[in-house]
């Protein structure tokens, strides 16, 4: 059962249950306990199992850790501390485990200052960087409390002699469990977590967490189920106890009139304002060539003020060095900003940062509240974030975020389930740890949050592939791993290298690398795999100014020939976060009461009162809102949760577009746009090309497109099976399908001390796709990777909940026809006619589309 912890308790009642020690220490730091330790410290204390959901800075660890530490010096008081493992700390990262073991010393020093005697309790770091130095000296002496990460505590379970150290844990910490619920690093680890209780008994399970929402469902997939019930947890929410200050600011007062040059102009002299006020500025972008453009810019703008010994990078294509050099500077005061994308890694002692600035919509309140919660990295510290929009999509988006941050409204996590390629690693590892009996394995795995709904015959089917029943397999290299005997409902390792093999190849993150991409047999650039997997034959794209047409990939190198264009999928486009559907409706609903406001026939000053109150903007951010919609209700119709907009226009050329206004973000609509293109290819015989945002996508042909009438032909019931074939011969499956046979042991990445390139292991992956596709539709590898790109990479859950509103009613479907494209569509139009020419072309090629509107409508 998952309740809420709302009890807070006394000051008293807390020291009465900790050492005498311990209490000495804290009173000598802290005048008194935080909220969050008021509510869970006593939880902890009687092992029950607890879910803390706290800003950073508001005292998380210390609350998971002051329980341990206080049993652990009783034990050590006593004489009775044993050399075994006591507490298990798992961190998704490897610089918030350094800071951990650096912010134990100090208490444990400390406490042990103040017993005046040699406590010992031990703590560690063991991951896939510790030496065999260091992992032999915990073999003789182990942590009391072990430091590590999701995929080393998985191989430490199937060493037989550390393994005996873990049988009597009775922690386990879980930090920022919020990043890793939502992929199959967090799916990984709920099975290593069940295969710990078999080992170890119950145990009480803490999970830290940023802002994230529903917190029952997080705290579900912490605690897993037993006898088909979930477990026992006590969630601790005390987000809404730090204060928030935040912001949507334009640099200009006009963002569509004003010209690209003076808006670009604008933004640097703002964020130069807001850093020159600020003691220490954290920039987040949401790409690496924007976190890098804003580096280069600030230094070539403004020489005097920053420079190499002030400023920073931090993003995941800089070497491991760099990154860590930016960490240690913030950490130690001596950088003004740090700018970084999506992959700032940084541990609890991050040093003080007074002010986040978001370049951009951050495409999620969730990941709003977690990058503006750096702030303030203190108890009673606001959290202070600035987003900054030079668009007026940007505009909508970002303002919504405020509101729905403000009102506590948070998007709901996605977590994948039953993800049948992490179950066959794990299930490799279970066998190698004993023979398991069929059921008893079952049940186990049934435990995790994610497996709890596993079928018979999905387990049945991964423990065929394991066991080698696919014997034509072997003819590609792919080995039995375990044996199953159905007779005695049996299974167990098979091989002498078992241990060897799991734990060179065990993991979620797949190997990348860049693909080559050959015109004519030259090599003209390279692209990232990510964008190569959204390819498919005959899609048109931008490398190095150029246009290209993608005809076929074999490994890592792509084929392409020139193209005149346009090109159909933007060069920017894999980097982009895609939007939260829950922020997508609510711009949907925004939209709604909008066109409710300009059909009434509201004045202009009530509508602006009534955007600036309902989104908590400024009357500039308001007035510019209000002018956006006003010209696209004018000019044709205001798409939102009630209307689906498709707008025919011709483009130059005579090129026919057909856009659907579908703001429901780039996941949903990936999976609308391509289930339609293979209605229309299968009844008109004819390709189209597809562009996707957060806000649409646009099919485009030559000749009549046909797309409204494919569109109909879609349904929530047969949604899944239309994109099934769609993506049965795209990059992205045999991307994904890759990923997962890397995943499975399949493909192995690492034999007897040699590397599988990724280029090999791509040509493989295609070779077995072809293979298995041919043994069984249903191989459970295969099913494993449509799963992936339907429901993680693209959302057909949400695109099935979408057909559902047009089946019912409640959203109608409305058809236009426009010489100029609509104000609503320009972005998505000008994302292909311009991905050739630089983002302030772009903006100028949107600001003549929109004089030309004005005209229209006449203004």
């Amino acid at each position: 059962m998952i309740e809420k912890q709302d009890k807070t308790y006394k000051d008293k009642e807390i020291y009465a249950i900790l050492h005498p020690w311990v209490k000495k220490w804290f009173k000598s730091k802290f005048k008194t306990f935080s909220e969050a330790q008021r509510r869970a410290i006593m939880d902890i204390h009687n092992h029950e199992n607890v879910l803390v959901s706290s800003p950073t800075g508001s005292g998380k660890t210390l609350t998971a850790f002051l329980s341990v530490i206080s049993e652990l010096t009783t034990l050590a008081d006593r004489g009775e501390l044993e050399d075994k493992v006591y507490c298990i700390y798992i961190s998704p990262l490897k610089a918030l485990d350094n800071d951990i073991e650096k912010n134990l010393e100090e208490p444990l020093s400390e406490i042990e200052e103040i017993s005046g005697k040699k406590l010992g309790i031990r703590k560690a770091v063991r991951t896939g960087d510790t030496t065999p130095y260091e992992r032999s000296k915990m073999l003789k002496l182990p942590p009391h409390i072990l430091i590590t990460t999701p995929e080393t505590l998985s191989i430490l379970l199937c060493a037989p002699k550390f393994r005996e150290k873990l049988e009597d844990v009775r922690y386990v910490v879980v930090d920022e469990i919020h990043s890793l619920a939502d992929n199959k690093r967090g799916i990984h680890l709920s099975l290593t977590l069940e295969r710990l209780q078999n080992l170890a008994g119950n145990f009480a399970r803490i999970g830290l967490s940023a802002t994230v929402h529903p917190l029952e469902k997080v705290a579900a997939f912490l605690v897993g189920y037993a006898y088909g019930a979930v477990r026992n947890c006590k969630v601790v929410d005390v987000n809404y106890l730090k204060q928030l200050d935040m912001k949507v600011l334009s640099p200009v007062e006009d963002i569509v009139e004003e010209d690209p040059e003076v808006i670009n102009g604008s933004l640097y002299n703002l964020l130069d304002e807001l850093i020159s006020s600020h003691k220490t500025t954290l920039i987040f972008t949401n790409t690496r060539s924007g976190t890098e453009s804003v580096v280069f810019n600030l230094k070539k703008k403004f020489p005097d003020k920053y420079s190499s010994s002030n400023i920073m990078a931090h993003h995941s294509s800089l070497s491991k060095e760099l990154r860590l050099e930016a960490e240690n500077k913030l950490k130690d005061g001596e950088l003004k900003v740090v700018v970084s994308s999506t992959s700032l890694e940084l541990g609890i002692d991050i040093g003080f940062i007074d002010l986040v600035i978001l370049v951009s919509s951050p495409k999620s309140v969730s990941r709003a509240l977690q990058r503006i919660g750096r702030s303030g990295h203190r108890l009673h510290d606001k959290s202070k974030g600035r987003i900054i929009v030079v668009e007026r999509d940007d505009l909508v988006e970002c303002a919504l975020i405020l509101k729905n941050a403000v009102e506590g409204r948070i998007d709901e996590i996605h977590i994948p389930s039953n993800c049948l390629d992490v179950l066959s690693q794990q299930i490799y590892g279970m066998a190698i740890e004993k023979k398991w009996g069929i059921e008893e394995a079952y049940n186990l795995i049934k435990g995790s949050y994610p497996y709890r709904n596993l079928s018979e015959n999905d387990f049945y089917s991964v423990l065929s592939y394991l066991a080698g029943e696919y014997t034509s397999l072997e003819e590609r290299y792919v080995y039995a791993k375990i044996w199953v005997d159905w007779d005695t409902k049996m299974l167990g390792k098979r091989g002498k290298l078992a241990r060897m093999l799991y734990s060179t190849n065990i993991g979620t993150i797949p190997d990348r690398s860049s693909a080559r991409v050959k015109c004519s047999g030259e090599v003209v650039g390279h692209i990232e795999e990510d964008f190569m997997e959204k390819l498919r034959k005959g899609d048109t794209f931008v490398l190095g100014g150029n246009i290209y047409r993608f005809n076929y990939a074999r490994g890592m190198t792509v084929n392409v020939t020139p193209s005149s264009g346009p090109p159909t999928i933007p060069s920017w486009f894999s980097e982009q976060l895609p939007l939260a559907f829950d922020l997508a409706m609510s711009i949907q609903n925004f939209r709604a009461m909008m066109e409710v406001k300009f059909q009434a026939g509201k004045s202009r000053e009530e509508i602006i009162d009534f955007i600036h109150e309902y989104l908590y903007v400024d009357y500039n951010a308001a007035n510019s809102i209000y002018s956006y919609f006003r010209e696209q209700y004018l000019y044709a119709v205001i798409p939102s949760a009630r209307t689906l907009l498709v707008e025919f226009y011709t483009g130059f050329g005579g090129r026919k577009f057909m856009v659907f206004h579908s703001l429901f973000g780039r996941r949903v609509n990936d999976a609308l746009s391509r289930a339609v293109a293979y209605i229309i290819a299968r009844k008109y015989k004819r390709d189209v090309m597809i562009s996707v945002s957060d806000n649409g996508f646009y099919l485009s042909s030559e000749g009549k497109i046909g797309g409204l009438d494919a569109f109909k032909e879609l349904s929530s019931e047969n949604i899944e099976d239309i994109l099934v074939k769609a993506i049965d011969k795209t990059e992205t499956l045999a991307g994904r399908f890759r990923h997962c046979a890397g995943r499975s042991l399949m493909i192995l990445r690492r034999y007897k001390g040699h590397e599988k390139s990724v280029s090999r292991q791509q040509v493989k992956g295609k070779i077995l796709l072809k293979f298995v596709k041919d043994l069984d539709e249903n191989f459970s590898i295969l099913k494993e990777a449509r799963r992936e790109v339907m429901e993680d990479f693209m959302d057909v859950k949400n695109a099935k909940k979408v057909l559902e509103i047009i089946e019912d009613g409640r959203m109608n479907i409305k058809q236009i026809n426009t010489r100029i494209p609509s104000p609503f569509a320009f972005n998505l139009v000008a994302q292909s006619y311009l991905d050739v020419l630089k983002y302030e072309d772009r903006m100028e090629f949107i600001r003549r589309m929109h004089q030309a509107i004005i005209k229209e409508i006449g203004d």
